[in-house]
């Protein structure tokens, strides 16, 4: 990633892709690319689908109505990712905005809205949620999107938990200790991250939590973290001693 060129314009598509594929932009996309930056005919733009790489492609009609593509080469294979999940209270817009491209930038594979007791925000815009871990994607360089789940009640979730995810909880009311010790005494494999509401789990939470045998409970600190902070810094730990950081 180091001598990726981050200067080249970037989109993310729905479409196959293969040499000689021809595409046409939607309006947004078409936009983007023609009146934001100012792209002519002949010109080159970075394209992925989450499934075959990236490709340079060439813009190959700037009309006023309609832009199109043509796909020329692969320039990075589709490269395999980890497994891990993101599980979370949901936010209010601007804030759930920043954590879902920090998520995607942070190599979450899968976003899971879960509705809590003291969930402040009742509804999930999924559309923007995806539209965020795309602009993300597009600006990080990332060849893949996470999946975006529909909102589960907390009970629901945790029933049906696969037997073979650890599920690391962050608990603010947890004895201090290190989480990175907390962390080493789990295996690499598949891994899910929880965060709770701003108010915090209830006590009911926490007891269907611990019940739990994949449930691993850390502390982040000494200092009280907004939602957002937090996923930033549970993601980075995680990442950090049992991902590929």
């Amino acid at each position: 990633m180091a001598e990726y060129d981050f200067s080249a314009p970037r989109l993310f598509l729905d479409e196959d892709l293969k040499a000689g594929a021809e595409i046409a932009l939607s309006p947004e996309a078409s936009n983007y690319l023609r009146n934001v930056l100012r792209l002519q005919a002949g010109s080159n733009v970075l394209v992925f689908n989450g499934r075959d790489g990236e490709w340079r492609a060439e813009i190959a009609d700037a009309g006023k109505k309609k832009t199109a593509l043509t796909a020329r080469e692969q320039v990075r294979t589709q490269t395999s990712q980890g497994d891990l999940w993101y599980l979370f209270a949901p936010l209010k817009h601007a804030r759930l905005d920043y954590m879902v491209q920090k998520a995607v930038e942070m190599g979450v594979t899968r976003l899971q809205p879960v509705m809590t007791r003291r969930t402040q925000s009742g509804r999930v815009n999924l559309e923007r949620m995806r539209a965020n871990a795309v602009e993300a994607a597009e600006q990080c360089g990332i060849l893949s999107l996470p999946e975006i789940e529909e909102p589960v009640a907390l009970d629901k979730l945790l029933a049906a938990w696969p037997s073979d995810r650890s599920l690391i909880f962050c608990d603010e009311d947890t004895e201090q200790a290190s989480p990175l010790a907390a962390l080493g005494k789990l295996t690499r494999g598949k891994l899910a991250v929880l965060i709770g509401p701003e108010g915090g789990f209830d006590d009911s939470e926490r007891t269907l939590l611990s019940k739990l045998p994949q449930t691993a409970t850390i502390s982040l600190g000494p200092r009280v973290l907004r939602a957002d902070t937090a996923a930033v810094v549970a993601l980075a730990l995680v990442q950090a001693s049992l991902g590929d950081f």
